[in-house]
Parts: structure tokens; sequence; C-alpha cells
């Protein structure tokens, strides 16, 4: 098709004004040449970026090239590209579309369309490009007014609009006019603006000197919703994927954006601020096809700020690309730096194949499957090691376990400059990966993250959720020593009391102690607090007494110092816990026995913020209803058999095992009650066996049968139950 119709010369059309009598009154005219056909040279449309999606394809704003022999024109025009045909369709399609062309271009009310053209494969049709739509209109009326004029809206997102607008400068001695893009936020609830522009006044110039970040104009107020203007870069990284073949990336360019995109989201985290929202169509591209992080943090901003939108206040973030701790944050969190780890995996996914994470799930169905059961995405096969390796790592459920920017990058730039020097990836065999996470529970980005220096005070490392070290060789001992080599196999010299020599100990095995606290400890807040949890798990602590704690009620870390903690007793998987009972309510749903006393559960997982989370084994369930249920640790007490205080109370735990405890005892009771029965009929009638001359005597006395001492009076059935020999039978005289 495209050389049956390739020959057509391109159509120019042109307008005029056409005087008739009165000049106040000129009628426009739009005057053609005939067009012999509609087909446009693909190599003279260039698109510029998306501006709208659909259901049967993507409007972008492009240029139109003419060349003639007399005449080059270049004007904007909007491209409509159709999603896929299947294979062997695309014919029929463009014979309609031949068919009715010059009858569309007749119709007045109706968009003119300048042709139709291919491009990757896929049906582009060019029209005329209007500066908005009715719907763009309605985003912009407030009390039916029209605040802003030249406006078109050329992206969507969970917390926004993007328009492209002009802005105007005024000076004393000079006037600038030029395109941006405009970012409107959804209407936050009344009262709630001011805390929001405070927020980005404290971090503009911060925003501003950065390199890897998109550049700020700065932020207004248009008909009662906050804008925040940026430079304009035509295209993003998901922009170039959907009018790529497959759209997907090639290995080279993936290593070297997500080299781009580390070292921005490292910037923003070097300022304090979270990303939270990363996705191909927030990367953009500048003129160097350099990639530019296009958000700066606006749902970080938004912390502690009510949406009006009360599904977004549950969480923070596009679906497709959330971490676990992103879904209700102040129960799941805290938010971390690792957080953005989740993002940047879902992005680089995409990029590699083309296909969203979750693809074709709801926001309920991805819920279900990142949170309750814990699933990741699927991983492409024949990565380079250490990319798989570090992409792997950033699907740790508990972010701990997840690598940071700086990790990212060293695995990305080592697999880059392998490729390129090699011309081929390295590794793409299926490889086992190495940094699984150990014994212990830990992942090697995690045991990277807190560096030993001489001098520190140590003890030996718990596991994850355990309350005691496997082996506590060094309950406390002091660095006196490094060696050489990677965090993970490096080894130190321990000094410990009593002991002579220093021991040379394997970092993963040890971890550091400050001020009475290490890593993982569950600590108290010594000042109660009503907006959050008192008690939670200590993230960090600095050399200087500075910490971080994760407390249910907390979007984000607390921070603050280690004197304002004390280490309290923890919790861990596999213990049993039940509401106190003086807690009438409770911050969560938890059962009830049918007794009304609060019900016994076990604890499955403990999130990072202390939050519990428990089964009850006890309990039988029918259906969809749910036998997990969240708990303040703060609420709860450990329940053992040490903390019974009676039988009963022993017994009635020992039920809180299984649901069939109870069953199984009735069964077994009634089953004994049975055998005992059975045992004592069986003695019974042994004994009256073995006393045959007392019975022969009775026999001699008796008269007619009718003496009590036999049973030959009674009745064979009743004889039989009786005696399972039968009823004996008279000797013969």
């Amino acid at each position: 098709m495209t050389e049956q119709i390739g020959t057509a010369k391109p159509a120019v059309f042109f307008e005029y004004e056409l005087f008739e009598g009165d000049p106040d009154h000129l009628r426009t005219v739009k005057a053609t040449p005939t067009q012999t056909g509609p087909w446009i040279d693909p190599s003279s449309l260039k698109l510029k970026h998306r501006i709208g999606r659909g259901p049967f394809g993507d409007v972008w704003l492009a240029t139109h090239h003419q060349l003639g022999h007399d005449f080059e024109e270049h004007h904007e025009v909007a491209v409509k590209m159709l999603h896929p045909l299947k294979e062997g369709h695309t014919q029929k399609f463009l014979d309609k579309f031949e068919e009715l062309f010059l009858k569309f271009r007749g119709l007045q009310g109706v968009c003119w369309l300048h042709g139709i053209s291919i491009i990757n494969g896929q049906i582009c049709i060019a029209m005329i490009l209007h500066e908005g739509s009715v719907g763009d209109r309605m985003a912009w009326l407030k009390g039916g007014k029209l605040q802003l004029q030249d406006v078109l809206r050329i992206g969507r997102g969970p917390f926004g609009d993007v328009w492209l607008a002009t802005h105007h400068q005024l000076g004393h001695d000079f006037e600038e006019h030029h395109e941006v893009a405009v970012k409107m936020l959804h209407p936050l609830k009344e009262g709630h603006t001011q805390k929001f522009l405070d927020k980005f006044e404290e971090l503009f110039l911060k925003f501003r000197g950065l390199q890897g970040v998109c550049w700020l104009h700065g932020i207004s107020i248009i008909n009662g919703q906050i804008c925040i203007a940026m430079i304009l870069h035509e295209g993003s990284v998901g922009d170039r994927m959907a009018w790529l073949k497959g759209g997907k990336l090639q290995l080279q360019d993936v290593l070297r954006y997500g080299i781009e995109l580390a070292k921005g989201i490292l910037e923003l985290h070097s300022i304090g601020t979270l990303v939270l929202n990363l996705k191909p169509s927030n990367f953009l591209l500048n003129k160097q096809d350099q990639l530019i992080l296009g958000d700066f943090g606006i749902p970080y901003l938004l912390f502690g700020i009510p949406l009006s939108n009360s599904d977004m206040a549950l969480r923070l973030g596009t679906p497709n690309y959330m971490a676990p701790e992103q879904w209700e944050p102040e129960i799941r969190g805290p938010i971390s730096f690792e957080t953005d780890s989740w993002g940047f995996g879902c992005s680089v996914l995409e990029m590699l194949t083309g296909v969203q994470p979750w693809f074709g799930k709801s926001t309920e169905e991805i819920y279900h499957s990142v949170v309750v059961k814990q699933e990741k995405p699927n991983i492409p096969s024949g990565l380079p090691f250490a990319v798989e390796n570090v992409i792997n790592g950033c699907f740790e459920y508990d972010f701990r376990n997840r690598p940071l920017m700086t990790d990212i990058i060293h695995a990305f730039k080592s697999s880059l400059n392998a490729l390129n020097s090699d011309g081929e990836s390295l590794g793409l065999r299926s490889r086992k990966l190495t940094d699984r996470l150990t014994d212990g529970g830990f992942s090697a980005w995690y045991l990277s993250k807190d560096r030993l220096e001489v001098g520190d005070i140590v003890r030996s490392r718990k596991p994850f959720n355990a309350c005691k070290s496997q082996t506590m060789d060094i309950p406390k001992g002091k660095v006196v020593g490094l060696e050489d080599g990677n965090d993970r196999e490096r080894f130190v010299l321990v000094k410990v009391s009593g002991v002579h020599n220093p021991l040379r100990v394997q970092v993963s095995t040890i971890e550091r102690v400050t001020s009475g606290l290490a890593i993982g400890d569950w600590v108290r807040l010594k000042e109660e607090n009503d907006k959050h949890s008192s008690v939670g798990i200590l993230h960090s602590v600095q050399r200087d007494g500075s910490t971080a704690v994760g407390f249910i009620g907390l979007e984000s870390l607390w921070r603050g110092n280690s004197s304002e903690l004390q280490k309290t007793e923890g919790y861990y998987v596999g213990q049993f816990v039940r509401l106190k009972a003086n807690v009438l309510s409770p911050r969560f749903e938890w059962p009830r026995k049918n007794g009304d006393a609060w019900a016994t559960g076990k604890i499955s997982q403990v999130l990072p913020n202390g939050c519990l989370v428990a089964s009850f084994p006890g309990r039988l369930v029918f259906g969809e209803e749910s036998n997990i249920f969240l708990a303040d640790p703060t609420e709860v007490e450990k329940v053992s058999f040490d903390t019974c205080p009676g039988v009963v109370q022993k017994y009635q735990h020992v039920e809180d095992f299984h649901w069939a405890v109870r069953p199984l005892a009735i069964a077994f009771s009634l089953f004994t009650a049975m055998k005992l029965g059975l045992f004592v009929g069986q003695n019974i009638g042994a004994r009256l066996k073995k006393c045959p001359r007392n019975l022969k005597r009775r026999d001699g006395n008796s008269q007619n049968g009718q003496t009590g001492g036999n049973a030959g009076w009674l009745p064979p059935p009743v004889a039989n139950i009786l005696f399972k020999e039968g009823v004996p039978t008279t000797a013969a005289r």
C-alpha cells in the first residue's frame, strides 16, 4: 500500500479572507488543490510528544514537512496513531479510508484531515491541530469563567494533568514568550493549599540545583488549583516506546537510561525527597537524548495533606509501579529511599519488555498480588548477571533488603561497560543469583548499608524477626582492625572481653551497637504520642546518636535522637499474641472468641514499622472470610504455656494452634470412653469364666433356672450383650 499511494503529491491547503462587501465581516475560506490520494510520506511526519490517549490509539503532536518545487512548509498537526491491527488487515482499513477521504474533507463540522501514513507498522492519521477541546476547557473552568487561554492538555496522571502553555515574561527592557509544561494538581481539601506551597518554597532552590531533574520555572494558583510550571521537553521514554515496534527498548538504551534515571533519583534523595511516582511517561528526554526526571516528588510533598480523592488517600503513586509499603503507608509503611527502588525496577522491566507490570489488572487485583500474596513481577531471561541480580533485589517485599540507587548505578555501569567493550551482554546464560537472602533473612544490599569502622562496638547479628542470635559468639566486642574485601565477605578483627587475641569475624555475622541500640531493635518512645504508635522498629542509628524509627501511624520514618528512645521487648514470627483485656477500641479489627474474649493469633509477619500480621489457626473460616488480622504492638500481650495460669487455660492455648484441636479432642474423648467401657466389660466377662465351680454349684441349687446367680434366666439377646460367650449351657446330668 505504501508503494501504491506513496506517489501521490502532497496536498497543500491555505486559508484566505473573502471580501463580500462588508470589510468588518470577512469570510474565511479554506482552499486546497485537488488531491489524488490521502497518502502522506512517513518521513515528512515528525512525532514530538503524546497529547492524548484513547481506546483505539494515542494522539501525538507532530510536525508535517511539505516540500514542493517552489515552496517548503512546516506546520504542527495532530496525529492519531491507532493501536496495531492484526496482520493482513491494515490494507482493508486503508482502502476504506481512501474511499471516504475526500468526503471527510467536504464536511464543515468535522476536523480537517491532512492524510494517512504508516509509522512503525501503525496507522497514523494526520489532522489539523486545534488548541484544546471541550474537555480541556471544562478542566479549566471555575465559576463559569475561563481563566487561561492557549493551553493544551498533553498528559494525565494520578495527581494531576500536564498542560502545554505559553509563559509570558515582561520586564523593563524585555518581553519573552516561551512554551512551558504546566502540572496542574487535582484540588486539595480546603485549607491545605498553603501547606503544600510552604513545602514547595522550602525545596524550590534545591530542586533547581539538580542536574537530572526537570528545571522548574515556578508555581502558581489558577482557578484554585496548584500549577507548577517547568521546562518543556518534547517527548519522554514512554513516548519513544509507544512508537517503537514491540514497544520495548534495546538493552544498551535501557542501561544508559537506567544510569541517568538512578542518578536523578539519587539527587532527589540527597535533599531528602522521594519520587514515589516512577514510570516511563515521567522520564523526559532532552535534545541530546538524555533522560531527565520529570517528577520531582509530588506524592512526597503531599504527605500529610488530605486529597479530595478518597482513593488516593490510601496510596501514593501509580498502582502498577507501587511498592507494598506505598499502599496504606501509615499501616504498611514507612516510606523510605528503597521505596523508589521498587518503582525503578518496574520501570526498567517495562522498558525491557514493552509491557507494564501487572498489565490488565485492576487496582484491587494489583493490591492483592503485591501486598497480600507478595508476588513479584516476571523478570525476562537473558539479562546481564549484575542487572538481573539488582532488579531481583528491587522487588524484595521488605524494603530494607532492597538495593539503594548507588548499588543500582554500579550494577548498570558495569554491565554497560561490558556490553560496549565486548559487543554483547555478559552472563546471558541462566545463572543462579548469589545475592539471595542469607539464612538470617538479610540480603547483600542490607548488609552493605552500614559500614563498620575501627572503634565500633559490635555484637553477634540477630536474624530478621528473631529474638536471639543464632550463636552469641560475640555478646559485645570492639572493632580493632579491618580487612580488605567486599562488604559481605569482608572480615574484621574484634576484641572481646576475656579473650586475649582479637577474633577474626565475618562482617555479615555482626552488627554495630550505638548508645545500646542496633538496627532492627524494638524501641519505645519515652514520651508517648497520640498521633502514632509509641513502639516501633529501629531502622538506623548513626554514631552521633541520630536515629530513624518506623512507627504505625507515620507515613515516613520518625527521626530523632537515641536519648528519646528506650529499648523494649520485641515481637517475632511464630509467637502467639492477643489483645490486652483493657483494650476496648483497638487500632485494627481483631476477632473474639465465643465467650466474647479476645482471640489468640500467631504472628506470621512483622512489618518494618512494627505492625504485627497475625493468622488464627484456631479459627475455622468459610468462603472469603479473612483469617489474617493486623495489630499494634502496644495493644497486645504474648500468650504461651508459661503465661497460662491453669490447666484449662493451657488447654485453651493448645486449641489456638489449630482449629482441628477441639474436634480431635472430642473425638479422642469419645474413643477413649468407648475403649474403656469395652475394656471393663471384657474384664468382667473374663473373671466370670474363671469361676466354673461356683457356676456349677449355683446351677445345682437352682430351681427351674430361676436363681439370681445364673445368667440362664436372662433372655438370650440380653445375655449376648453382657457376656460375649452367650448364655452358659447347663451340664447334663
